[in-house]
């Protein structure tokens, strides 16, 4: 990883109605340092993030003209620095028309991989700290939040400007609770919605508890096992998950197998890319619910094993309890007979 250009901004909104305050930093060339341990924990903290939107640039560039600014950059019409005031501007224009208060660092950064080359933006946010002075006088003070980040997205440059563009280039992360600033930031990136999550998050299931079921009975536990192992694993590092790629990995010596099968019991994007949300997938593996004061949750394996559910008395019996829920239940008891 190297990072070709990367700047920053920090923009503040306190009262809604008055003009935004901007100050911006230098426009850096491989930077290298700090700013990469920096741009390699916020790129740790992207991939982990749930719930991402994938997309592509908005075609409306009067409403929406990054895209136009950013390709005129790859095309050394302009510099990143011009490029980057440009955008800086237009977060502060936004920002005046806010009627909620923000402030926030914004951050620009053109990375280079081993492959490829991609564009992160990132709205980097502030912890407060506590800290002695010089005459040992407690004082307080803001420091970069190294743990939280609710607004960033990602463009993946060779997808964008391939001769036939990929349907998704853009991931974005959108946090709850980030009100009018995270609407405003999602227009300054020109991003527009392309991919049902849930949608494929279904597909994605059906898929493979179809497959499962279709493999010997002995085999459908594994097929569950790897292909959520497989999703985690994408997910980590924030990529989509490829049927072709799960197919092979379902099965080696057949790898074709699985996405033969999906292809005729599933409705699949033509580009044979999934985006199922990780979190939902755990269904595969894991059986849980809540309610009534009570929370279960178990592996799915276990079922008829050492978890037996009575569908005519919808009772649940479990044996061979967990060491720890039993010494649990036996206090438990032990103190209400005394």
């Amino acid at each position: 990883m190297a990072i070709k250009h990367l700047r920053t901004a920090f923009a503040s909104q306190y009262q809604p109605g008055q003009p935004a305050r901007l100050v911006s930093g230098e426009a850096l060339q491989e930077p290298g340092g700090d700013y990469e341990g920096l741009h390699k924990q916020m790129k740790r903290l992207f991939n982990s993030k749930p719930g991402k939107k994938y997309g592509r640039f908005s075609e409306d560039l009067g409403e929406c003209p990054f895209s136009a600014w950013l390709k005129d950059y790859l095309e050394d019409k302009q510099s990143f620095g011009a490029m980057t005031d440009r955008l800086f501007g237009q977060w502060q224009e936004l920002l005046t028309g806010s009627q909620e208060e923000f402030d926030g660092h914004l951050m620009i950064v053109h990375d280079a991989l081993a492959d490829s080359e991609v564009v992160y933006l990132f709205i980097l946010e502030n912890d407060s700290a506590m800290r002695f002075d010089g005459t040992e006088s407690l004082d307080a003070t803001d420091v970069l939040s190294l743990s939280r980040l609710n607004l960033a997205v990602r463009i993946e440059l060779d997808d964008w400007r391939s001769n036939n563009p990929a349907e998704n280039y853009m991931t974005l992360v959108h946090g709850r609770g980030t009100g009018e600033p995270g609407e405003l930031f999602i227009r300054l990136c020109g991003f527009t919605n392309q991919v049902d999550v849930e949608k494929e998050t279904i597909t994605f299931l059906d898929a493979v508890e179809a497959f499962a079921k279709s493999s010997e009975p002995e085999k459908a536990g594994e097929v569950r096992n790897k292909a959520y192992e497989f999703c985690k694993e994408q997910h980590a590092l924030g990529e989509p998950v490829e049927i072709e790629a799960l197919s092979g990995y379902l099965d080696e010596s057949e790898p074709q197998r699985f996405k033969e099968f999906a292809s005729k019991t599933a409705e699949l994007p033509e580009n044979g890319v999934l985006h199922p949300d990780h979190r939902k997938v755990k269904k595969l593996v894991r059986i849980a619910g809540s309610g009534g004061g009570m929370s279960v949750s178990f592996s799915s394996d276990l079922v008829n094993q050492a978890i037996y559910y009575d569908r005519d008395k919808d009772a649940l019996t479990i044996t061979r309890l967990p060491k720890a829920l039993r010494e649990q239940l036996q206090r438990y008891l032990e103190a209400r007979e005394e």
